[in-house]
């Protein structure tokens, strides 16, 4: 969640008075890439907490090529989003991958993080077959954006998207390769949060602040692309009507909490501070005026002017220093692993110096981060999507020209 400047000095004149007492050792062992300090206690580097679960991975499935997304079928087939290729393939209930890709998905710029990204069922699905698809679309003038597009999955030897529609574009487009976001999430009420990046160049940077534009937002639409009524800018002269937050970097990271139904997320920060927030309606997150990272290179120069804190501008609930490159979020809820019962685990890239991949699991006591778990999972390998299957395992994506899909269960 995102903390007010007043409540974030509270707790950190609490935390200074209590700083004599001994604090439980953090899970990162690895030196801090800033010297910057948290506004309250508990902010970043929780105490690690290793809750003794012991797993076996096993491979699903193989032969993927960057894969990026994944998304269960209610008859346990498995839909991946290939990112490079573009393309969607289908993975049976067995594992095995189908030989066609899906016909009729829309064209894709694939360099650099471009490509075809999230891939979501339409909450009645079984009523109407709808999926969305986002991705980084390609202009005729060479610039591209992120873009979300819907039609009905119809099954067959060679399945297809029929009805193909285009019901989000980020505007503007830029001519980058990187930042495109995209995660899809479905809250409760049946909208769609379509979450963004700034597309990383100073020119995109800056618009993050900025309403009349879509860069660095997360946006929040109905199921057709049109605007809901109570978003916070609607009526708002200059201001685009579809965004529900701004300030927001980088996010490929979302969920919904299970209990309050809020759409959290763990964005990508520069060089350190990745965060952990809750998204709030017309909260701006403070990209780039304010940063627990700095910029990348040798010389580590300040975000902006090397603030962390703003009046007006939300706090992380949580921030990582050095990064955890959070690339796919779950509130785990299965039975299958009952000590991560409410625990968020966050697939990431593999950090330098270790021999795996990792997840990262977050405990929380309201909406403050009291103990976290650093999950190897053999490698080397990246992982990029991680979902709860309806079985209760967990399954994360293996990323890169040799991807897998990778089952997480209890051992023994």
């Amino acid at each position: 969640m995102s903390v007010s400047l007043k409540l974030a000095v509270t707790a950190a004149v609490a935390a200074f008075a209590t700083s004599a007492c001994a604090q439980p050792a953090g899970v990162e062992t690895r030196p801090p890439i800033t010297s910057y300090k948290p506004a309250f206690a508990g902010q970043t580097r929780a105490p690690e907490q290793k809750l003794g679960v012991a797993f076996q991975t096993s491979v699903v499935t193989q032969g993927l090529q960057y894969p990026w997304s994944l998304a269960f079928l209610p008859d346990g087939r498995m839909l991946v989003t290939e990112r490079r290729a573009g393309k969607l393939r289908v993975v049976a209930k067995d594992g095995t991958l189908t030989g066609a890709a899906v016909e009729g998905v829309p064209a894709v710029s694939s360099g650099g993080q471009g490509g075809l990204l999230d891939v979501a069922l339409d909450p009645n699905f079984k009523a109407n077959g709808l999926i969305y698809l986002s991705y980084a679309e390609p202009q005729a003038d060479g610039t591209n954006n992120t873009a979300v597009a819907r039609g009905k999955l119809v099954a067959g030897p060679t399945p297809r998207i029929e009805g193909l529609a285009v019901i989000y574009r980020q505007t503007p487009s830029l001519a980058s390769p990187l930042h495109f976001g995209s995660r899809l999430v479905f809250a409760r009420d049946g909208k769609l949060f379509v979450t963004q990046g700034e597309r990383s160049i100073p020119a995109g940077q800056k618009q993050a602040q900025d309403l009349a534009s879509g860069l660095g937002k997360i946006v929040r639409i109905n199921p057709d692309g049109s605007v809901p009524k109570d978003n916070p800018f609607v009526g708002k002269a200059g201001a685009q009507p579809v965004i529900w937050s701004y300030g927001n970097r980088n996010v490929q990271a979302a969920a919904l909490h299970p209990q309050t139904g809020e759409l959290w997320e763990v964005e990508f920060g520069p060089q350190g501070g990745d965060e952990l927030n809750v998204i709030r309606k017309g909260r701006d997150y403070g990209w780039p005026t304010i940063s627990y990272g700095v910029n990348y290179g040798p010389a580590k120069t300040p975000i902006t002017g090397g603030e962390t804190q703003r009046p007006g501008m939300e706090q992380p609930l949580y921030y990582w220093d050095p990064v955890i490159a959070p690339s796919g979020m779950i509130f785990y809820t299965g039975n299958l692993f009952p000590k991560w019962k409410g625990s968020i685990l966050i697939s990431g890239k593999q950090p330098q110096g270790l021999p795996g991949g990792f997840i990262t699991r977050l405990t929380l006591k309201g909406e403050k981060v009291v103990g976290e778990e650093r999950l190897e999972v053999p490698g080397p390998l990246n992982l990029r999507d991680i979902r709860q299957g309806p079985d209760g395992a967990v399954y994360v994506l293996k990323d890169g020209p040799a991807g897998a899909i990778i089952k997480l269960t209890p051992k023994g």
